[in-house]
C-alpha cells in the first residue's frame, strides 16, 4: 500500500466528505454528545485510511492522530465549531500549535421517520502548522514590528493580551519574535487549562489565504 502523505490525506478527506454526507447512520440518531459524534467520524475515516494506506497511528503519548505527518483531526458541530486541544506552552498562540489541523465541521440532520442520522459535511479544511497561530495575537505582533517596535513593545502587548507568561518568559519571547518573526495565524486560541480553538475565520478564509486549504465545500 502507498504511505499516506499530506496530499493523499487531504484528497482522501474530501472524498471521505462528499461519501459521508450521503450516509444514513442509525448509530448517530438522536444523539446529542459532540464528542461522540466526533469519535465516530474520526475512527470512520481512519479505518478508511487503514484500508489504502500505510501511515503511523497517533496515540496518547504523541498527542496527535497522524504523527507521522504532524498532522492532528478536529470534529466539530456547525452550531459552535470549534474544540480544544492540549496547552503546552504560550508560545503556541504566537507560533502556532507545531502541527496542522485537518478540520470537518458537520450538520447533523436526523430523520425521525427513518430513524437515522447524516453528517452532513460543511467544511473540511487544512491548516498548515505555521497558520495556527492566534489570529489577534498574531497580527498585533506583526503590527508592532511594522511600526518599528522593540523588545518593550512586545512584551507590554504580550501582558496586555494576559498571555500567560511570567516577565522572564515574555523576555524569551520577545527575543525570538525579533529574531524570527511569527506568520499571521487564523484561529481563535482561548486562554484555558487546555486551548480552547474557534475556527470560524479558517471557514471564513479557506482557499483565500495561503497554508489554509479548503478541502471539501460541498455545492450548496
Amino acid at each position: 500500500m502507498p504511505i499516506l502523505s499530506v496530499e493523499s490525506l487531504c484528497y482522501e478527506a474530501g472524498l471521505f466528505s462528499a461519501v459521508e454526507s450521503r450516509h444514513p447512520e442509525p448509530l448517530l440518531y438522536g444523539v446529542t454528545d459532540g464528542k461522540a459524534v466526533g469519535t465516530y467520524l474520526e475512527q470512520k475515516f481512519r479505518f478508511y485510511l487503514k484500508a489504502r494506506y500505510e501511515f503511523l497511528e497517533g496515540n496518547s503519548a504523541s498527542g496527535i492522530d497522524f504523527p507521522g505527518l504532524l498532522i492532528d483531526m478536529k470534529v466539530t458541530s456547525i452550531k459552535q465549531p470549534q474544540s480544544s486541544c492540549p496547552f503546552k506552552s504560550a508560545r503556541q498562540k504566537i507560533f502556532g500549535l507545531g502541527y496542522s489541523l485537518l478540520i470537518f465541521v458537520y450538520d447533523k440532520l436526523d430523520n425521525s421517520i427513518l430513524r437515522t442520522a447524516t453528517l452532513n459535511i460543511l467544511h473540511t479544511i487544512y491548516v498548515s502548522a505555521e497558520r495556527t497561530g492566534d489570529f489577534q495575537m498574531t497580527r498585533g505582533i506583526r503590527n508592532i514590528l511594522a511600526n518599528e517596535g522593540n523588545k518593550d513593545d512586545l512584551i507590554a502587548f504580550m501582558f496586555d493580551r494576559n498571555l500567560p507568561v511570567d516577565e522572564i518568559e515574555a523576555g524569551n519571547i520577545a527575543d525570538e519574535i525579533l529574531i524570527n518573526p511569527p506568520q499571521q495565524g487564523f484561529l481563535t486560541i482561548s486562554n484555558a487549562l487546555q486551548w480552547r480553538l474557534q475556527y470560524g475565520r479558517v471557514m471564513e478564509r479557506a482557499g483565500q489565504e495561503e497554508g489554509i486549504l479548503s478541502v471539501y465545500k460541498p455545492n450548496l
